[in-house]
């Protein structure tokens, strides 16, 4: 099995970073993997996507240009690759950010309001993983036992005590029924 995974937003979300759990995720979990960032050159505020694909075989191309999966954070990235998605995909959005919805019956779509949570639970900063929480409930592609290893794995050192805050926004995602 094949997830070609697409997370989108602003610099300054957490995109590349969330994109980099995942990868991490699929490793700990033996897998074939990819992570390809994509960002302008505004940095924060400017647009920021991250291609991962984690597989049973050998993957062909680092670039997801028909993700199965596409994760939101902002209206721009749900307008622009909505329709990549392939037919049967999942669209995970962050409906604190993003304005409208998707349109389309072929695919399985999720609104979280991760911003919004993440502020109530005093987690800021964490809105791009409750929304993999939420992934990972949906499409069950790595354990959440898998998720804390690459959690560990991927939080520097020096920021050690983020990564109770990481567990904590996973399973605010991983809780939320929506």
């Amino acid at each position: 099995m094949t997830h070609d995974i697409l997370l989108a937003g602003f610099g300054g979300q957490g995109i590349l970073f969330a994109g980099k759990i995942l990868a991490y995720s699929g490793l700990m979990d033996e897998k074939e993997v990819s992570w390809l960032p994509s960002y302008g050159p505004e940095m924060r505020g400017g647009t920021c996507n991250c291609s991962v694909c984690i597989s049973d075989e050998p993957i062909g191309s680092p670039l997801v240009v028909e993700p199965s999966i596409l994760v939101v954070m902002n209206t721009p990235s749900l307008e622009k690759f909505k329709d990549s998605v392939k037919p049967g995909g999942f669209i995970i959005v962050d409906s604190s950010m993003v304005d409208g919805t998707v349109d389309r019956t072929d695919v399985k779509s999720f609104y979280i309001p991760a911003t919004q949570l993440a502020q109530d639970n005093d987690l800021a900063g964490g809105a791009n993983i409750i929304l993999l929480g939420k992934l990972f409930k949906e499409t069950g592609i790595v354990s959440a036992e898998t998720f804390k290893k690459a959690v560990e794995k991927v939080v520097p050192a020096k920021k050690a005590a983020l990564a109770a805050n990481n567990l904590k926004a996973l399973q605010i995602g991983i809780n939320y029924e929506g």
